[in-house]
């Protein structure tokens, strides 16, 4: 029997327009698979401020191409008036409102679902919608499977560094996947662990599957950096939101204590949240720091291939796509001595305790005075082919 596919791509709909996260990146991976496999239905599920929105194959590949473009319309009067949304929600909820072959509020959702037919799979990658109500329903359809990607228990783990909203909200969200899924997909064997020590007595009955992500290294396309970020020095990267977890303070302390020969520090990255001593930090300047967020893929790719290395200090990970995405590029890296990170990277990086000032200002000063030449060789990273067939075939 075939089954319908049904992609929930409610966190892609939220930030409609924005350069797209890690995360964002593998539900749209998972909405071209899924598009590309024309022998199988698919269907996309969104939730919306007025209630959930499904979209035919039609529909979702519009909605694909627009997250590739960023030729969303102008958001509906519906949206514009709700002022709880971003303008990223404003232009996704609009977009799959005016393509959605149907709708429903999501206590309805059972009789949306009897459309679609039975034996049901239902994929929800984004940590976003997960609902204790929404895969209760779904699991309770007539020979429906749920199938929930776990990225990290990270703000359990480090609640200390989260928003304090964050830590209730992802603690219910995996309770709902621990109480419903069929299947639970981590992206490395470390993340496997850590989901099954939150999951206490239930940890033996989970049926999880290990699947790392798929990475494809952009095409380097030097004519899409910004003027002001030409390198005319040698240069470091750090890629990543600027968050506590990811420990740009490190390198701050590094580059304020440099003097002189220091090299640019570049930080690729939105500002994100409880980190207001580095964002002052940045805004009064620290020497040769420089910041930039929402560049193009093609434009990192460029500016880590003319780097001396990627810098990569995080406290926490459960994967961690910039530095594998660097060491595809054929790019040294200097990582933080994170389980998954060594299960993803192997013996590329050289592995350093996050908070080793004193070690990660040697290997830095290492690594610039070597000049080391491009590396003749790169770490063939993960394939999407690879994630899915370990996902599809393993499915229950």
């Amino acid at each position: 029997m075939t089954r319908t596919r049904l992609l929930d791509i409610s966190r892609l709909v939220s930030r409609a327009g924005l350069t797209p996260t890690g995360v964002d990146r593998v539900e749209l991976a998972y909405v071209d698979a899924f598009l590309a496999d024309t022998q199988t239905p698919v269907y996309g599920l969104a939730r919306t401020a007025l209630g959930l929105a499904l979209l035919d194959r039609k529909g979702l590949t519009a909605f694909a191409t627009a997250c590739r473009t960023g030729s969303f319309d102008l958001p509906d009067i519906l949206s514009r008036l709700n002022g709880n949304l971003t303008p990223a929600a404003r232009r996704g909820q609009s977009f799959v409102r005016w393509r959605a072959v149907d709708r429903c509020r999501p206590h309805r959702l059972g009789r949306m679902l009897d459309r679609l037919g039975s034996g049901l799979s239902y994929y929800n990658v984004g940590h976003s919608n997960l609902t204790g109500q929404l895969l209760r329903t779904l699991s309770n359809h007539d020979g429906s499977r749920v199938t929930v990607l776990i990225h990290d228990t990270i703000p359990l783990d480090h609640p200390d560094m989260q928003r304090p909203k964050s830590v209730p909200r992802f603690r219910k969200m995996l309770t709902a996947a621990l109480n419903h899924a069929d299947q639970l997909i981590c992206t490395t064997q470390a993340a496997a662990n850590d989901l099954r020590r939150h999951a206490g007595p239930r940890a033996g009955q989970l049926d999880v599957v290990v699947a790392p992500l798929g990475v494809t290294p952009p095409r380097p396309a030097p004519e899409e950096i910004p003027y002001r970020l030409s390198p005319v020095r040698p240069y470091f990267m750090v890629v990543g939101t600027i968050e506590p977890r990811k420990n740009h303070a490190l390198l701050l302390d590094i580059w304020q204590d440099w003097g002189p020969g220091a090299p640019d520090l570049l930080i690729c990255g939105r500002r994100g949240w409880l980190n207001e001593d580095v964002f002052r930090r940045l805004d009064e300047g620290v020497p040769h720091v420089k910041e930039a967020h929402d560049l193009s893929d093609g434009a990192i790719a460029a500016l880590l291939a003319g780097s001396q290395g990627l810098l990569f200090p995080s406290f926490a990970e459960g994967y961690g796509l910039p530095p594998i995405e660097a060491a595809a590029l054929g790019v040294p890296v200097i990582c933080a001595d994170l389980a998954a990170c060594r299960e993803a990277m192997g013996d590329w990086p050289v592995y350093l305790n996050p908070s080793d000032r004193y070690e990660w200002s040697i290997e830095i000063r290492t690594l610039l005075d070597h000049a080391p030449a491009r590396r003749t060789s790169r770490r063939d990273a993960p394939s999407w082919k690879q994630h899915f067939d370990t996902v599809l075939t393993s499915a229950p």
